[in-house]
């Protein structure tokens, strides 16, 4: 067996876990604490304990894996603690101690996230080349939890994966199937190719694990006003991932929502093969303010047109813009304004800005938007009835957000083989090799 076929697996594995649950969460804990006043700020800050745990995870991967432990075995022992804690969530019915332990999965999950990307890049011969094919296993891994968890082919027609369960995506066979995944890819985690600690012996430097040392590029205003928007756009993000799922499955899909909701990685792939294209001849401020508007068209669409499969299944379909416009974007413009000897920790600091702190507040602020307009979750009556001040509030939100960026980016580092000298570059085509 290839090393490159053992990556893939190993990436499959990975998001699967994550996709089989994620999406779905907020039915089940939606009708789990659904006698819950603030139901909406429980589901909200249920969905935080991610963005909690992705601040703490270069920690994790920094301080363990970086120095003291081969990283295919910390892997592993992460994934075993986080089946135990799956099983735990599975059985809980009390808020508290159900954040808690959800909490704890993902403090082992997250940063495994990081792990299993760098296991890739130690053992492959060529990174750019023989990376992203290995990484697509990891979309396909969470399309294919989607499906297993919904029973469906995209919703288009049924698929009797699980004998006997019956809308599982609000039940907690969702958590029980993510931990049987989960111990079975903590104990194949063992049987990968040794990944040593490439730090042992160093000093551990805190600053530049979470990335601060890269805050020396806020002295740019540009990429101050990069990372300030990148921040802010995460907000509105945090509805999509955390209330979409509940949003169509009340609307017009019923217990196929999990496969309908995978289109949306479907999406991903295709404009991810698509980013050099458009990157070349937009260049990065269109690219990114492209993605911003997306996110507002996807919520103009949920809010305007809640009955609508067609537009609902648009409104999903345009992650792939979402997605890789802004954030695929913004990576490759970090790695190009970044000096190379902070070029990890300014990925780093994106991280902890975006799917971190944006993330988290988001969340927060779905949760307590949804109360104060007095959403029930569980009920499609409340849903039509509230879809349009639900949804137009983070459309509002991102769209002040891309106004912002629009008016205050203005990127001065360029190529000089790509733009002219003493024109303003951020306008310009990224250079090919970026």
């Amino acid at each position: 067996m290839s090393i490159r076929f053992r990556l893939s697996i190993m990436m499959f594995l990975e998001f699967f876990i994550w996709g089989v649950f994620f999406v779905t969460m907020g039915t089940y804990i939606g009708k789990l604490f659904s006698g819950a006043e603030d139901i909406n700020s429980v589901i909200g800050r249920m969905y935080a304990t991610q963005p909690w745990a992705a601040l703490l995870a270069p920690l994790v991967v920094g301080y363990l894996g970086d120095r003291f432990m081969n990283k295919e075995r910390l892997n592993g022992i992460l994934h075993l603690i986080g089946a135990a804690l799956l099983m735990g969530v599975s059985m809980l019915q009390d808020e508290v101690p159900f954040f808690w332990t959800l909490l704890a999965f993902f403090i082992c999950y997250m940063p495994t996230l990081a792990l299993v990307n760098t296991i890739a890049f130690q053992n492959v011969d060529d990174i750019e080349r023989d990376f992203p094919p290995i990484r697509l296993w990891g979309t396909i891994g969470w399309i294919v939890g989607g499906l297993v968890i919904s029973e469906s082919f995209f919703g288009l027609f049924p698929l009797p994966i699980l004998p006997g369960i019956e809308d599982a995506g609000s039940r907690s066979v969702q958590f029980q199937i993510a931990a049987a995944v989960s111990v079975l890819f903590g104990l194949y985690s063992f049987t990968l190719p040794a990944s040593p600690p490439q730090g042992r012996g160093k000093p551990v430097d805190f600053v530049q694990v979470l990335g601060f040392d890269a805050l020396r590029l806020m002295r740019s205003p540009a990429y101050l006003m990069f990372a300030v928007c990148s921040f802010l756009i995460c907000v509105p993000l945090a509805f999509y991932y955390s209330r979409t799922g509940e949003f169509v499955r009340q609307m017009a899909f019923g217990d196929r929502f999990g496969a309908v909701m995978a289109l949306g990685q479907v999406s991903e792939i295709v404009f991810m093969a698509l980013v050099p294209f458009f990157l070349t001849r937009l260049g990065v401020k269109r690219m990114l303010l492209v993605g911003m508007l997306a996110w507002a068209l996807r919520y103009v669409l949920f809010g305007w047109f809640p009955e609508s499969p067609v537009m609902l299944v648009l409104g999903i379909a345009l992650h792939g813009i979402c997605y890789d416009f802004f954030f695929v974007t913004g990576q490759l413009y970090t790695d190009r304004v970044a000096p190379p000897e902070i070029r990890t920790s300014a990925q780093a600091l994106v991280g902890l800005l975006t799917y971190g702190a944006g993330m988290l507040v988001g969340n927060y602020v779905m949760g307590f938007w949804g109360d104060r307009i007095g959403l029930d979750p569980a009920l499609r009556e409340s849903w039509l009835a509230k879809a349009s001040e639900f949804w137009l509030m983070p459309a509002a939100f991102a769209t002040a957000v891309a106004i912002l960026f629009l008016v205050t980016f203005h990127d001065h580092t360029h190529d000089r083989s790509a733009v002219p000298d003493g024109s303003d570059g951020d306008d310009q085509p990224m250079p090919r090799e970026a």
